[in-house]
């Protein structure tokens, strides 16, 4: 329907074209030529004045986007010195609550000392009578368990480590028994293999 339109629309521009030729009036053909040509004139002036309207346009909002970018990244910084700024001060109050706290702990830990230390000395006296008395009877035990196994422990091992020596009638035998990998049963079957049913 359109392109009908279009095709009568020619037809009658084609019309008027060959009515204005047919009418031989050259002064007429050339005031249209020329009204032609300045409307040409125009339009192409307008058209290089519109793409230049437009270049300043885009330029324009190129660099107000840029600014704004730029704005908006030197806010940012200046939110993260910000930000920073509080964290630092949040840490400076943190420790200033930390050193006061440390400094009424450590003056109560003196007080408490100076409290316990006549407490300390009477039971240092009281271990020293109690070592006094002990070591002796556990040495003597030792030599007891000494006589019945004939098993000499070494003591200055890790505490999973059983490593002594069993001195037999013609033989010593080296023990090194990791407990952690055995069972308790395993290690009492094992040492009591070394003691004689002989007495």
């Amino acid at each position: 329907m359109a392109q009908g339109h279009k095709f009568q629309d020619l037809e009658e521009t084609g019309e008027v074209l060959v009515a204005l030729i047919n009418s031989s009036e050259p002064v007429k053909l050339q005031q249209v030529k020329a009204e032609h040509q300045a409307l040409f004139y125009k339009h192409l002036e307008t058209k290089k004045i519109v793409t230049q309207i437009l270049k300043d346009t885009a330029q324009i909002e190129e660099s107000a986007s840029k600014r704004l970018l730029d704005m908006e990244e030197q806010k940012k910084h200046r939110q993260k010195e910000l930000e920073n700024l509080e964290e630092q001060l949040q840490q400076c109050t943190a420790k200033s609550l930390i050193t006061d706290s440390e400094i009424q702990f450590l003056q109560n830990e003196l007080e408490s000392l100076r409290k316990t230390e006549g407490k300390l000395e009477t039971l240092q006296k009281e271990v020293d009578e109690d070592t006094t008395e002990i070591i002796p009877s556990a040495l003597y035990v030792a030599q007891v368990y000494y006589l019945i196994t004939k098993i000499k422990w070494e003591y200055d091992t890790p505490a999973n480590i059983l490593k002594g020596v069993h001195y037999g009638l013609d033989l010593a035998t080296p023990i090194n028994v990791d407990t952690s990998t055995r069972s308790r049963s395993d290690i009492s079957d094992q040492l009591w293999g070394f003691v004689s049913t002989k007495w």
